[in-house]
């Protein structure tokens, strides 16, 4: 078998791949997507960093690829839509630059809290300011982690160390676990008030982004420092820089941004508390070392048939199941989607029942799919079909499967049960008659919703005029209606819409149907 690695990957990866019997090992790098396209149908695995782009036509133009491994977490290089509709397992290697960021972090927080670069620079320009660059200690400050998933915990246990005291938002960690790590869960307005040092570790989504923004800040104690080492976006940067012009934090450490590289007028470079790294959290030998030994150990593993794991798009199951149950993963896939991004509160368990057809084959790939679905939001690329079921054990959350015999409301069904320590949430989902994933019960209220592409979930007391003030407001900021689906729990009770669009709403819109009378919330949802 032949396997192409397209981008540069350290020597420890290659040589286990050279090791295997069978096995033609190309190292060709800086291929253009057209010199990829003409020599890609030649291999039966491809393996990248992120330089390589690996494009549906690339994907097309494969006739024999198997396996697609990323040397890294990220998976926005690889279409994988396509590698899934072509077969084509796509994997990454979400733990190898696990110490190599939480490590880049801590450095970040010593360097804010002692002013190591000011420093650094004042003595290289031939000054001795030993009194204008007195620090702070980290012994006795508190640390408030958001998101607690590989690095977040990394940096935790690495801070109490130093003695600091860590309190954690992170909405998919239950108590138990928060308690066995030896860390306070708190909610995030708490967070943002009580600690000295505040670092971002979730994934970039339409719920995170610009997640810290002004009232964050306004939360914040004066002497508070933030720390970005994860993905840029988190932080609202216009923002971020109000909070340094008015003395409203003490400092930030930032290695990632919105846009990468950091246009060199940023107004973010004149302030000396202001402490920026070029995105170097996985810079490391090791780092690299053990993402190339980790996809090499991977890629060679699945391709002698001894397993798939870490994979982004593939369900383990057989081709004959796979064709009946392909439906119902996507099924699965988006109502956890569709869920995750509407449940509130921390999860304690998930209960999914299974009627009709299904019911004869392994159902577990349809549960790893819909419980990736329902991480998804928070968690972003570490979570995937194959450690969905593991990101939720380590974090407490109960899976229950239930195949069911009885007649329900809906033939050929799955009915997925979120507990939380807030209020449970509910979900009905089948097929169409083309196979089409719809949604059609949310909690008590009857829908028809297709679960695809950007939504806006509405709920509102039931009043006459409500669809025609959403269809106004949308028009104006010029949002195309695909479709929409209403429901209500009874006459002049609780109303819902599931509106589908065909592009992203404009947070300013969306503020406009907050704030429009008898509407009681708004999400824009992304299947």
């Amino acid at each position: 078998m032949k396997i192409l690695v397209s981008d540069k990957l350290a020597q420890a990866g290659i040589d286990i791949l050279k090791k295997v019997d069978g096995f033609e090992v190309d190292c060709k790098e800086g291929l253009s997507p057209e010199e990829l396209k003409g020599i890609i149908k030649e291999y039966d695995a491809l393996i990248i960093r992120s330089a390589t782009n690996v494009t549906e036509q690339i994907i097309d133009a494969a006739d024999k690829l198997k396996v697609i491994g990323r040397a890294g977490v990220g998976l926005d290089n690889i279409d994988l839509k396509a590698a899934t509709r072509k077969g084509i397992v796509a994997m990454n290697t979400p733990a190898g630059n696990t110490t190599s960021t939480a490590e880049h972090t801590m450095s970040m927080i010593l360097a804010l809290s002692r002013n190591i670069p000011q420093a650094c620079a004042s003595m290289k320009a031939g000054r001795w300011d030993r009194s204008k660059f007195s620090g702070v200690e980290l012994h006795g400050k508190t640390l408030g982690v958001v998101g607690f998933g590989r690095i977040g915990s990394t940096v935790g246990k690495f801070a109490k160390t130093f003695g600091m005291d860590v309190i954690v938002y992170d909405p998919y960690l239950s108590l138990e676990v928060a308690d066995q790590k030896g860390v306070k869960m708190v909610e995030l307005e708490e967070l943002f008030k009580a600690s000295d040092y505040i670092t971002i570790h979730i994934p970039k989504s339409s719920e995170t982004r610009n997640m810290v923004s002004d009232n964050e800040f306004a939360l914040m104690k004066d002497n508070a420092r933030i720390i970005n080492c994860a993905r840029g976006g988190r932080l609202d940067e216009e923002a971020l820089l109000r909070a340094l012009e008015n003395k409203k934090i003490a400092g930030c450490a930032l290695d990632v941004y919105e846009k990468e590289p950091l246009d060199v007028n940023c107004g973010l470079l004149k302030f000396d508390n202001c402490i920026t790294t070029p995105h170097l959290g996985a810079s490391t030998k090791e780092a690299q070392v053990n993402v190339a030994i980790e996809i090499a150990e991977t890629v060679r593993d699945a391709l002698l048939g001894k397993g798939i794991i870490n994979a982004a798009n593939f369900p383990s199951v057989d081709a004959a199941a796979y064709k009946i149950l392909e439906p119902y993963i996507n099924l699965g896939l988006r109502m956890g989607k569709f869920a995750g991004q509407l449940i509130e509160g921390r999860i304690n368990g998930v209960k999914v029942s299974y009627s009709g057809v299904v019911n004869a084959y392994k159902v577990a790939p349809i549960t790893l799919s819909l419980v990736n679905g329902l991480l998804k939001p928070i968690l972003g690329d570490s979570v995937n079909f194959i450690n969905a079921l593991d990101m939720a054990k380590d974090r407490a959350i109960n899976i229950e499967e239930v195949k069911s015999s009885q007649t329900v409301e809906f033939v050929n069904s799955i009915k997925v049960e979120v507990n939380t320590d807030k209020d449970p949430f509910v979900i009905w989902g089948t097929l169409s008659s083309n196979n089409k994933p719809r949604i059609v019960k949310i909690n008590d209220v009857y829908v028809e919703a297709i679960p695809d592409g950007h939504m806006l979930f509405i709920a509102n007391n039931d009043k006459p005029g409500l669809v025609g003030a959403v269809g106004t407001i949308l028009a104006k900021a010029k949002v195309n209606i695909a479709g929409i689906t209403l429901g209500r729990e009874s006459q002049d009770g609780v109303a819902i819409s599931v509106v589908n669009v065909d592009s992203e709403v404009a947070e300013t819109t969306i503020e406009e149907l907050k704030n429009t009378e008898d509407i009681t919330l708004v999400k824009l949802l992304k299947v």
